[in-house]
């Protein structure tokens, strides 16, 4: 059983879009990192330099698939991602799963890992992150840099799984985003962390979950303690 020792790189703060990237000019596509596998898109997790002193341990389980197209310098901007096709991991490269964690949720590759960004089979956010009992820790970050500003209470962030899981996932081409924005990030319990980016009007995520009255109040007041 092979242990998986994460050290922090520098951040790349990405937005967690739901799409790929346009290119920067006719001839170069800038791609952000993520694989295809079992109609599921992952992005890669970076950890953050603050982290340097508790790194991302994980345990790496059995493998679960390959990468069979690099689309990086190959795949066209109208290019559609298929299971197997991977941004920047070469071909052939092992998929894993990563112990205690459903492999609809995370994944392993090369000594990295990689978090559900999009699953067209999942209606509510449960399906999409199913990861009852194993969030440590919820954070507003900086807008400016990515930098932890504020934790959640743990009551907080109970009120704010609750309502969470249940939420539906639209359509992200169609839902309005207005309004104040702010990145929330999840914390698992392996130290593995991703970002919600939230409007606070419109009272939607950029993955196309829609949120309720007790998801707003509950951000809207730990919001308003950091002033």
């Amino acid at each position: 059983m092979k242990k998986i020792i994460i050290m922090p790189l520098l951040i790349l703060l990405i937005v967690g879009c739901q799409h790929i990237q346009e290119p920067l000019s006719h001839s170069t596509i800038e791609w952000i990192d993520i694989l295809m596998l079992n109609d599921i898109q992952y992005e890669r997790h970076y950890p953050k330099p603050m982290d340097e002193d508790s790194p991302v341990i994980i345990e790496r389980g059995q493998e679960i698939g390959q990468v069979m197209y690099k689309m990086e310098d190959r795949a066209g901007i109208h290019h559609q991602m298929q299971n197997g096709h991977a941004t920047y991991l070469e071909k052939d490269t092992a998929i894993y799963e990563i112990k205690g964690y459903p492999t609809t949720l995370l994944v392993a590759a090369n000594d990295a890992v990689y978090v559900a960004r999009l699953n067209e089979s999942a209606k509510t956010v449960e399906e999409l992150y199913p990861m009852r009992q194993l969030v440590k820790n919820i954070y507003i970050e900086s807008t400016e840099d990515g930098r932890r500003l504020h934790t959640f209470t743990q009551s907080a962030k109970e009120r704010f799984l609750n309502a969470f899981y249940s939420l539906k996932l639209e359509d992200v081409e169609l839902i309005e985003q207005e309004g104040l924005r702010i990145f929330l990030e999840i914390e698992l319990q392996n130290g593995v962390s991703f970002r919600q980016l939230y409007w606070s009007e419109s009272n939607v995520f950029h993955n196309g979950a829609v949120g309720n009255d007790e998801i707003q109040k509950v951000i809207m007041d730990e919001l308003s303690q950091m002033k």
